[in-house]
């Protein structure tokens, strides 16, 4: 141990906060929070202290540290959370995803509440359910709704002076508050059903329909009380299908975890109203020196770190140390009390048993598919007489139509799985007309040419045969980065067989369709394909809804967002009427540029 790092550990705070340990590259290595950092950090160096083989290489690494102090032992949770998301430290136990779940919204404040799909839970008035994944869990949630309970769906004001309904009216789908042919209390008796179903109070949504049922009958309005029972079969049906049974409708959140070998696997189950909305998994291939408790404390502060809103319960499959703690950091994110709980006996015990079987199924398919990858990169290995297996592949793509709004797409294939953190996407600047060689070309150049910290590729894979290749290879001579081994991939004219071409070699690689080489090349290039298609068409859409508004004078990008938030599409602008156009803010001149421009001729 250096002077320096002595005397650094002489003179440490006695307070709570956060502590960095780094190397000799001034890299760090693991992020730690204490209640007294003082006698936390001292712990690692003192011998004799019983340590793990993973902390004994740690300390062995340590050349300096940095220390951060914190108010309170929570503020310190915090911290911790958030510097090991920022630096994903080596020693730290890391969440490879840190996306944003989506949500659904209910603005129950507002006078005829619509849902709504967002990805952040704010404080705001509104009610959030979720976290909803895989995103399909959210589609069929919404499907359920949208064709049981007659909501609105739009985004106009509903104000009851519409001159007429949509289709959704039509079909039945909503009752048309728009044209005040819903009061305002019946919309919301409504919304209070759809709360009852999101929120699992089974038995009050059934008797409320029932006695709405009954009382239309009563008073003879047979076909509103037909209307009713149909709902009321409908829901009943869709409960039968989807509530777990023999659990209460608190909303919890049910952690479950399996090991093989080096390997882990932590399962988080979302159940909500005694609904399962979604799971969520996480895989550490190498974690044999992280304890149970040490993977769950670390997977749940790195989850809820977000912007999710919390479960009233979460159960886990092991008690932790720190329970209280991160029970009232959840309680302040939540806003009322979260309880972190270790079921030894019952139908909690139960969930997590469950939960424990999903990972225990999910790590047999991470190591299934892990031994499939390295498959794949050994032959790619041999196949393009690499210096060794591709660890790390970046795959490019082009889009555009007739030359308009060509874009390039970036993606990467790290270990076997997508790193979306590093995908890149590019509006090719300097090529006119739909020229895929040269915007090729140009996108190889900033990517490679960018001083932009990503890592280094092991293998390049352009979507195209000898064309796009020679201008990618171009590109990389153009920034001095031509030693990059870089391939096509690309399909003969009526062929079923994968081709690779290589620089300088006239004759491609014919694949096996069976070969892991052969699946992993084709997943690299078809995500390609499909970010740079989204890309394209986000912008042609843009393009077109803007260059429609842009031209009307006086309207300016301001009042263009008001008018489309307002009336929701282009077409619906032109459709509304003069009174509709003058109360969202337009003039009188600007409503007669508008005519002009959007009647047609």
């Amino acid at each position: 141990m250096t002077d320096a790092l002595q005397s650094k550990l002489a003179h440490l705070p006695e307070q709570p906060g956060c502590y960095l340990f780094k190397n000799e590259k001034k890299e760090i290595l693991y992020i730690g929070k204490a209640a007294v950092l003082a006698d936390r950090v001292r712990s690692y160096f003192q011998r004799g202290n019983d340590q793990t083989p993973k902390t004994n290489l740690l300390v062995n690494e340590i050349a300096d540290f940095e220390t951060i102090v914190t108010r309170s032992v929570l503020e310190a949770l915090i911290l911790e959370s958030n510097l090991i998301k920022r630096h994903r430290p080596r020693f730290n136990v890391v969440l490879r995803d840190d996306k944003q779940y989506p949500y659904l919204r209910l603005p129950i404040k507002e006078e005829f509440p619509r849902l709504s799909i967002v990805r952040r839970v704010q404080k705001d008035g509104a009610l959030y359910y979720g976290p909803y994944t895989p995103a399909g869990a959210l589609r069929d949630t919404l499907k359920v709704i949208r064709k049981v309970f007659p909501l609105a769906t739009c985004e106009i004001d509903i104000n009851g002076r519409a001159e007429r309904a949509c289709i959704e009216f039509e079909i039945k789908r909503c009752m048309a508050p728009c044209i005040g042919n819903q009061s305002r209390d019946d919309y919301h008796g409504i919304v209070k059903q759809v709360r009852q179903f999101l929120e699992g109070r089974d038995r009050e949504l059934l008797d409320s329909l029932r006695q709405e049922m009954e009382g239309a009958a009563e008073r003879e309005q047979f076909e509103e009380a037909a209307r009713l029972r149909d709902r009321l079969f409908s829901v009943e049906r869709t409960l039968e299908k989807q509530r777990i049974t023999q659990i209460s409708a608190s909303d919890q959140d049910v952690v479950g975890l399996a090991r093989q070998g080096t390997a882990a696997d932590l399962q988080l189950l979302f159940v909500r109203g005694g609904l399962l909305i979604g799971r969520k998994d996480f895989f550490w291939p190498q974690s044999g020196d992280a304890g149970d408790e040490e993977l769950v404390r670390s997977a749940i502060e790195q989850f809820y770190n977000k912007e999710g809103q919390p479960p009233k319960e979460l159960l886990v499959p092991t008690a932790l140390d720190d329970a209280p703690l991160i029970e009232q950091w959840l309680t302040e994110k939540r806003g009322e009390t979260v309880r972190i709980i270790a079921p030894e006996r019952g139908t909690k015990h139960q969930l997590v048993l469950l939960a424990d079987e999903n990972a225990g199924a999910a790590i047999a398919d991470h190591l299934r598919n892990e031994a499939l990858d390295r498959q794949a990169t050994a032959e790619l290995k041999r196949l393009l007489r690499l210096e060794k297996a591709p660890h790390r592949i970046e795959g490019f793509d082009i889009s555009n139509i007739m030359g308009n709004q060509s874009v390039a797409s970036l993606v990467v294939w790290e270990d076997g799985q997508a790193k979306k953190s590093d995908y890149r996407k590019f509006r090719i600047k300097t090529v006119e007309g739909a020229n895929d060689f040269a915007s090729m070309q140009e996108a190889v150049m900033r990517r490679y040419g960018n001083t932009e910290e990503l890592a280094r590729p092991d293998l390049i894979l352009i979507d195209g045969g000898l064309g796009q290749l020679s201008a990618a290879l171009e590109g990389l001579k153009q920034v001095g980065q031509d030693q990059i081994p870089i391939i096509g991939l690309a399909k003969a004219r009526g062929d079923k067989e994968e081709r690779i071409f290589l620089p300088g070699r006239k004759n491609p690689i014919v694949l096996r369709p069976t070969s892991p080489a052969t699946h992993l090349v084709q997943r690299i290039r078809d995500e390609a394909h499909r970010f740079a298609v989204t890309y394209h068409r986000k912008l042609r859409g843009k393009a077109l809804l803007s260059s429609e508004l842009d031209q009307i004078s006086g309207i300016g990008e301001i009042r263009k967002k008001r008018l489309l938030k307002h009336f929701g599409s282009l077409e619906l602008i032109a459709e509304a009427t003069d009174e509709q156009l003058r109360s969202a803010g337009l003039d009188l001149s600007t409503l007669a540029a508008l005519r002009k421009s959007l009647t047609p001729s």
